[in-house]
Formats: structure tokens, sequence, C-alpha cells
């Protein structure tokens, strides 16, 4: 029955409080973040305690909730600093908070009793009976292994408490090592991965040679730059979604708190343009055209369904580490007056370029700039400087914030 469909949580990453306002805007139902400390990625720039409450509040205006990562590996010093954290973030009205380390958990639940506990995916989660001891520790949700398959989610979702939610990746960039536990980056570089530092070295280009042991040979694909082994290809689930609700996941997660606004507003919006065309019954539901046309725009490898159908087929890509870009950013709506768009620009192009946007809510629209203006009204033939004001001529407002993209090969 269409009624008894419980659609997913949609969780969205947020690297800065820009991109935790865009995830809500385009669709999230709840984005995750980190603090300056405590969190997997330090690549990002992360909030501090100012921005986490303004991230909070925005997020909460909407009735959407924030998660903060605490899911780090943490040393003895900063076991020292993390009750006075987690009762900040408890303080600030944080909806949850994400640990994996036993120690974290146990004081996530003395200093911060008013969030949620998520375990997280760095604890390895393959079976029921650790997702059951973690809910026996106060957990509420537990996010899955990557290496789990449907059929494996739906024997754990039969076995464990219907209270108990389950989080399951659905969207980005995969690590070769299991549930991204990791020593390569602290080996090669002394960064250490389990305490968000990872210099991501699975994605360097490699060449094998074993000097003791000639005619024994290991046989890899491999170009003249060497064969990139480790480089593990990215996940896309979206034509799937259908099949991880009926295997009982709760929540659907996109990874990426180190990627850009744009990134983050295209899988929000086209995901929740997914998740709500289940309503309709997953019986016979295909993905709708335009999303799967959506997350091709992004950057991304290669994209692949992970462990979810069984051992994986097309895994990694081995000739190099690169992006399939097929889209760019061009210009940031910023109003609409007078009949015409306003916009800032961010990548230059020529009058006559074919402008696709990307407006909060709504399938993807083509606008053309065969007639454009400077700020000052005056026409233009191109827009060749990064933040100048165009204007261009539309039929109806264009929310701001929309994003207008054009194809990479448009890009001059």
């Amino acid at each position: 029955m269409k009624n008894d469909i419980i659609i997913p949580e949609l969780l969205c990453p947020a690297g800065d409080l820009d991109r935790l306002k865009t995830a809500v805007d385009f669709g999230a139902d709840a984005v995750y973040i980190a603090g300056k400390e405590f969190g997997m990625r330090t690549a990002s720039k992360n909030f501090d305690f100012s921005e986490l409450k303004e991230g909070i509040d925005y997020a909460h205006k909407f009735g959407k909730k924030v998660h903060i990562t605490c899911n780090t590996i943490p040393h003895e010093d900063e076991m020292e600093r993390l009750p006075e954290y987690l009762t900040a973030l408890n303080d600030l009205g944080a909806d949850a908070v994400i640990a994996s380390d036993l120690g974290t958990i146990s004081l996530v639940k003395k200093y911060a009793p008013n969030c949620e506990l998520h375990i997280s995916v760095q604890s390895g989660t393959v079976n029921s009976v650790t997702a059951n001891e973690f809910y026996n520790m106060g957990a509420k949700r537990v996010v899955l292994a990557r290496e789990l398959s449907l059929e494996e989610i739906a024997t754990i979702r039969a076995k464990t408490p219907k209270e108990l939610e389950l989080e399951a990746f659905g969207h980005g960039a995969m690590c070769v090592s299991f549930s991204a536990r990791c020593l390569l980056s602290s080996y090669m570089t002394g960064r250490d991965a389990n305490r968000g530092d990872c210099a991501q070295p699975c994605r360097w280009s490699y060449s094998l040679m074993e000097q003791t042991r000639p005619g024994q040979y290991f046989d890899i694909t491999e170009n003249e730059k060497g064969t990139y082994i480790l480089n593990a290809n990215d996940m896309c689930m979206a034509p799937y979604l259908d099949k991880m609700v009926k295997a009982g996941v709760s929540s659907i997660k996109i990874e990426g708190r180190a990627k850009t606004e744009y990134y983050v507003a295209v899988t929000a919006n086209a995901y929740r343009g997914a998740l709500d065309s289940l309503k309709g019954g997953l019986d016979n539901w295909v993905l709708p055209s335009w999303v799967e046309e959506e997350l091709n725009t992004i950057s991304h490898r290669t994209y692949s369904t992970g462990f979810y159908f069984g051992r994986p087929e097309n895994a990694q890509t081995y000739k190099d580490a690169g992006y399939i870009r097929d889209y760019a950013l061009a210009a940031i709506v910023e109003g609409y007056e007078d009949g015409k768009i306003t916009a800032v620009l961010k990548n230059k192009f020529l009058s006559g370029t074919k402008l696709n946007c990307l407006e909060a809510g709504n399938e993807p629209f083509w606008i053309s700039t065969d007639i454009m203006f400077d700020e000052n009204d005056e026409q233009i033939d191109s827009a060749p400087h990064p933040m100048q004001i165009i204007k261009i001529p539309f039929e109806r407002p264009v929310k701001k914030g929309s994003m207008l993209r054009m194809k990479a090969a448009d890009s001059r």
C-alpha cells in the first residue's frame, strides 16, 4: 500500500555554514557537520561554536535536524577536552552526535543527554548482534558499514528493534579500506585518517615491483603513469532507492563534507526529487530521468553500486584518479526585477550560452542568454569577470540562491 511507505530521511553533508544553508534550502531533512575538533574531515572549514549555533538555528527554523560528527578515534589528550565540547553541543541544541569510539560513546550519553546517539560507519557494524548492543548502549541509530548488501541489511532490520534507525550511504566517494578505517595515510604521510586528516593516498598512482621474486606477477592494468590500484569508484544508489526502502533503511546519507556548495545543492535537490517520487508507490518505480541527469552534472568518478548487490563488478578505476565533469557553475541568482534575473558571475561565458538553472524544489530548466546586461543595464556580449553582476531576461522570478550552470565545453 502507498500509505505504508516510510520515506527515508535525506541526510546531506555540510563543510561550512553556507553549505549547511544550501543543503537545507535544496531539500535535506537533516545535515551532518563537524566542529573544529573530533570530526573526520579536517580538510573542510567546519564550524566554530558561533557558526554551530547559527547553523542549528537555521535548520531548526525549517524543521530540519543537525547531526554533529564526533567520529574520530581520539587520543588521551583529546579525551580530556571532549566533555566540555559535548556539553556545548548539548546546550546549542544539536539533534544528534555521531560517534564510533567506545569512550566517546560513553561521554556522549553523559555530557550530551539531549542529543541522540548515532553510531558512526567507523564502527564497522555488519550484523544485528552488534547493532543490538549499540541499541542497548543507548544508540538511536546505527550507520551501517558500506560493505553490506541490501539482503544483509534486510536481515539486520528484521533482527533489531524497530526503534533503532538504520542509516546507509546512498551517494558519494567510496573508501578502499573497510568502513573508512585506514592506516595508509598515517604510514605514508604521518597524517592520521582516523583523526580526520587523510591525505587520500588511495587516489595516487602506483607501480608494482618485487625485486626478489622474479617471475611472480600481480596482474594489474597499467599505463605510462603507473596504475591506480586503490582508486575506488563513487557510489550512486539513486536508481535503487526503492530497494533501499524495502531493505529497511531509515536514512539515506550523501557523502561529501569536503565537497563544494554546488555538489551539495545538486545532490540534495536530486535525491529530494527521487525520494519524493517514491510516494507514488514502490511497485514498478523508476527513477525520474532528470535526477540521473542531474547527478551527472557534478564532478564525480565513475558511478557504482558498491556492495549493495554483492561483490562489486565496477568497484575501481585503474587508469587514473580523475573526475568526470560535465557542467561548470556559471552564476548564482541574487534576485529578480523588471523581468530580469540578477546573478553574480562565477565563471566567464559568452552571450548565447545556454544556462541550465538549478532551483530548489524544481526540476532544472534552461535559460537563454542571447540577450544579457551588466549591472548598469548596458547590453553585453560576454560576462568575463568573476563576481560581476549580470542580468538575464526571463519570464518569471527565479529563487535567490538558484545556480546557473553551463556545459563544461562552454566554459571559457
